[in-house]
């Protein structure tokens, strides 16, 4: 039976699941009647983070143009361009025990793509979820869904798992931002 999370709720992964070391992060959404003429493109992404909040290099940063971490650790399992159909729409595979001792916290995000031209933004998604599943035994651990409290954002910070004493967490952050992709990637010291 998986944790449902709130927003800002923080939960123990790894402490009450010894021995968890392959997660796959699943997120997911659903578009609402919309009339604009362009499909909704939404994108999921990974950041890997170091003690300042910012990623150590561009190749921390995991999305549809870069799918694999240097490490390994981080794969992003392929860009959706509809998010049609039931369950995820994107997934990230994670392996914990490979990321590397310099980053603290990953954080999962999700965009629209070309968000200001197609006059799209969160406001118009719904169902939005992220959800951590054991990558053995393929079992969900824990949800988050993020209910319908944005507006204009056109990117979200999803949700984090972040290093707490040796072991691993989960924070439920549903924070919303204006300027998509980009806006994000200054946020997390990306180079853009």
């Amino acid at each position: 039976m998986a944790v449902c999370l709130t927003k800002g709720q923080k939960v123990d992964l790894t402490k009450g699941n010894p021995g968890l070391s392959k997660i796959m992060v699943g997120l997911g959404w659903d578009t609402n009647k919309y009339d604009g003429g362009s499909d909704f493109d939404l994108d999921a992404a990974a950041f890997l983070l170091g003690t300042n909040g910012k990623v150590t290099n561009d190749g921390d940063f995991v999305f549809y143009g870069n799918l694999k971490h240097s490490s390994g650790a981080v794969e992003h399992m392929g860009d959706n361009l509809t998010g049609e159909g039931e369950g995820d729409d994107e997934q990230i595979m994670v392996d914990l025990k490979a990321i590397p001792a310099n980053i603290e916290r990953l954080d999962f995000t999700v965009t629209i793509y070309d968000a200001d031209v197609r006059r799209q933004n969160f406001g118009q998604v719904s169902n939005a979820f992220i959800r951590i599943v054991d990558g053995e035994t393929n079992t969900e651990l824990i949800r988050y869904d993020l209910g319908e409290d944005f507006s204009i954002e056109t990117a979200v910070v999803v949700g984090e798992i972040y290093r707490h004493n040796g072991e691993w967490k989960f924070n439920a952050i549903g924070s919303g931002f204006q300027g998509g992709l980009f806006a994000l990637c200054k946020n997390f010291g990306v180079n853009v």
